[in-house]
């Protein structure tokens, strides 16, 4: 007994220090533009840009692939930023001055389906097979993918409600 904890420990320990050379060794630096869009991302990692996460939506945007309206979450604001930080032009002709929005589900008419759960990205969704779901306000970024995938149409994405915590003065209209 005795000899099998102490190989076991010995294994362990030697494969641990092998995984942390190897980590060191074949550490890849990330570029500075790249690594300070990554850091003006949303990073919800919801794919809704079509990229593999807010890493890839970075990459894609500093090597020219991806336009500055890419990041639907992040909505006008932050497409305005990354055309600066960029250098480019905005076409924001075709992107629309959101408000924040979160899933919300009718209770009514859900079966209990979890394809709602295993899409979200952000695990805002909670519930289990043929129980009513509900979702985390909290964890939601309004990503939409429980909505597009819900066979019933019961969730649905509504603007966050307005209370003393979300609640924001407006910004004055120039004249």
């Amino acid at each position: 007994m005795l000899l099998a904890i102490l190989s076991l420990s010995v294994l362990g320990i030697t494969f641990g220090l092998l995984l942390g050379i190897a980590a060191r060794f074949f550490h890849v630096e990330r570029g500075g533009m790249e690594a300070e869009i990554e850091a003006m991302m949303p990073g919800t990692n919801c794919g809704q840009c079509g990229f593999p996460g807010c890493a890839g939506a970075a990459s894609a945007l500093v090597s020219g692939e991806a336009a500055p309206t890419c990041c639907p979450p992040g909505g006008l604001p932050l497409a305005e930023a990354l055309a600066l930080k960029l250098g480019v032009t905005l076409d924001a002709g075709a992107m629309q001055a959101q408000v924040p929005q979160i899933a919300e589900v009718r209770e009514e008419i859900c079966i209990g389906c979890t394809k709602c759960y295993k899409s979200c990205p952000t695990d805002a969704v909670l519930g289990a097979v043929k129980q009513i779901h509900a979702v985390i306000r909290e964890a939601c970024t309004g990503c939409a993918k429980c909505e597009n995938v819900c066979p019933t149409g019961a969730i649905e994405l509504k603007p966050v409600p307005v209370t003393l915590q979300t609640w924001v003065w407006p910004k004055p209209v120039s004249a």
